[in-house]
C-alpha cells in the first residue's frame, strides 16, 4: 500500500547524539515516532563510535514497536562517526519504506577515500553505500520553499511519494519533523549519558505514549 494512502502515517525519525570525548566509545542513537506531529514513542540506545553495530542496534531498538511504524526517516547513513545504518537491510527486515535525509549532497567518492584511509574493514562499510547507490539515486528535494533543498535517497518508496511526504511533515527549517525531533532528543540527552558509569549501566530506554 502507498504510504500516502495511510492517513497520518507514523514516521520514525532516527538521529545520533554528540560524538563523545576521547575515552568514551559509545554514542546515543534516538528514534522518535511521530504521528500528526505528536510524539507517540521514544526509543534510545547506544552505538559504538566508528563501530559496526548501528544496523543491528536500530533493529533491536524498534522491535517492540515495529507494528506501529509506517516509515523510517534516517538522518543520513553514518552515525557516531562511521558506524553505518544499512537502509536496504532495514527495509528488508521491517518491510517499511526508508528515506535517507541529508542536509548536504552526499559525496560517495569522498566517503570511499575516508573509509580506505581509516578502516581495515572498509570493504564491509563501503558495501552499505554501494547497496544504497544501486537502489536509489540522490534526489534534491525542496522541503520548505523558504529554505535550501535537502538531499534524499529512498528504499521501498518512489522519490515522488517520498518528496510529498517530506513536504507534508516539514514545518521549521529544512528538516522534516521526525528527523528534527530525533536530532533534538539525541543531542539534548547526550550529555546525560557521557560518563563511563552511566554508559556502563545504560542498555535501552523506551518511553511509550
Amino acid at each position: 500500500m502507498s504510504v500516502n494512502k495511510v492517513k497520518a502515517p507514523a514516521i520514525l525519525g532516527v538521529e545520533d547524539g554528540r560524538i563523545p570525548p576521547k575515552g568514551i566509545t559509545y554514542a546515543l542513537l534516538a528514534g522518535v515516532l511521530l504521528k500528526k506531529f505528536k510524539i507517540k514513542d521514544l526509543r534510545l540506545t547506544l552505538i559504538q563510535v566508528d563501530g559496526l553495530d548501528a544496523t543491528l542496534k536500530l533493529l533491536e531498538m524498534v522491535a517492540p514497536i515495529k507494528s506501529k511504524i509506517d516509515m523510517i526517516m534516517l538522518g543520513g547513513v553514518s552515525f557516531a562517526g562511521f558506524n553505518l545504518i544499512d537502509p536496504v537491510a532495514i527495509h528488508e527486515e521491517l518491510k517499511v519504506p526508508i528515506i535517507v535525509i541529508s542536509k548536504d549532497k552526499p559525496n560517495n567518492e569522498e566517503v570511499y577515500r575516508a573509509l580506505v584511509k581509516h578502516f581495515n574493514d572498509w570493504t564491509a562499510r563501503w558495501s552499505v553505500f554501494e547497496k544504497l547507490s544501486r537502489t536509489s539515486k540522490i534526489y534534491e528535494v525542496v522541503s520548505n520553499p523558504k529554505e535550501r533543498p535537502i538531499y534524499v535517497e529512498v528504499v521501498g518508496i518512489s522519490a515522488e511519494e517520498a518528496s510529498s511526504i517530506i513536504r507534508s511533515v516539514t514545518i521549521w527549517g529544512r528538516l522534516p519533523e521526525p528527523i528534527r525531533a530525533a536530532n533534538l532528543v539525541a543531542k539534548g540527552l547526550s550529555s546525560l549519558f557521557l560518563s563511563e558509569a552511566k554508559l556502563r549501566d545504560f542498555k535501552t530506554l523506551q518511553i511509550d505514549e
